[in-house]
């Protein structure tokens, strides 16, 4: 039996309250000590999974594809969130909304040829890889003037606010969270193309966990919208529920990353 289950994120910041709140609730129903590790940047929290220092992991689409790439693979998925609002459809999908400051004269993803872009980072499918394989279909090789790296999505739709860049293209689901939290960024920004849909983010979970915990913890997570302790969970996240997923339901990252590899932006 597991002694301590310790569970991290690689996603945006707004996560981090609906983590907290999972990993108490996985500790109530299954009477399991859980830590959630937010002391440690993203990418040590990657590392340490794949060290087994961390067992669950809620992860980008594109780093989970790169890690199931390794015929040794240790990891499972263990469920995909659904998130609430009629964008989404009732399915584990998000977008890629490319962002302008409302009086741009930007009115299509055409019109940013030689603009100024910013992306959060490059092991990021929704700000970077999607774009790149967007070109890809376009035909367009270097398509921005000059290209800016951020380090997150919040960052970039701070760039995007004060001028410093024209676009970038913003998690929706983040950027949901950031207008709920700062209603006048909706007054401030306007979208000019969503990219997607794309498979949403999973959590992933180590083979090393046995399987007796992992499939309890799969049906924990499955089951949450039915009760009402789960649903207040749910809600801190914006999310509707949790459903099961496959290898195969990710395909559609992995052809956009071999797109994506003959485009530099």
């Amino acid at each position: 039996m597991i002694g301590v289950l310790r569970f991290a994120s690689c996603m945006a910041e707004n996560t981090d309250a609906f983590c907290r709140a999972l990993a108490l609730h996985i500790h109530d129903q299954l009477g399991i000590e859980v830590s959630y590790v937010d002391d440690r940047p993203w990418q040590e929290c990657e590392e340490l999974f794949d060290q087994g220092k961390i067992q669950v992991l809620w992860i980008c689409g594109l780093p989970y594809i790169d890690k199931m790439k390794s015929a040794c693979s240790r990891i499972q998925l263990l469920a995909v969130p659904v998130f609430s609002g009629p964008l989404y459809g009732g399915q584990p999908v998000y977008f890629s909304d490319v962002i302008v400051k409302r009086e741009s004269p930007i009115e299509k993803f055409a019109d940013l040829r030689r603009s100024v872009w910013a992306y959060n980072e490059p092991r990021s499918h929704s700000g970077y890889n999607v774009v790149r394989a967007h070109l890809a279909n376009l035909g367009k090789n270097r398509f921005f003037r000059r290209v800016v790296e951020s380090g997150s999505h919040s960052a970039s739709l701070e760039m995007v606010l004060k001028g410093k860049v024209d676009a970038a293209a913003i998690d929706s689901t983040v950027l949901e969270w950031a207008m709920s939290q700062r209603p006048q960024i909706e007054k401030e920004i306007r979208i000019v193309a969503s990219l997607g849909p794309s498979p949403i983010p999973p959590l992933i979970i180590s083979n090393e966990v046995p399987q007796g915990f992992r499939l309890s913890l799969r049906s924990l997570l499955l089951s949450m919208h039915w009760d009402g302790a789960g649903r207040g969970v749910l809600a801190q996240g914006r999310i509707e529920r949790f459903v099961s997923a496959e290898d195969r339901d990710f395909d559609p990252i992995r052809r956009m990353a071999e797109a994506a590899e003959q485009i530099s932006l």
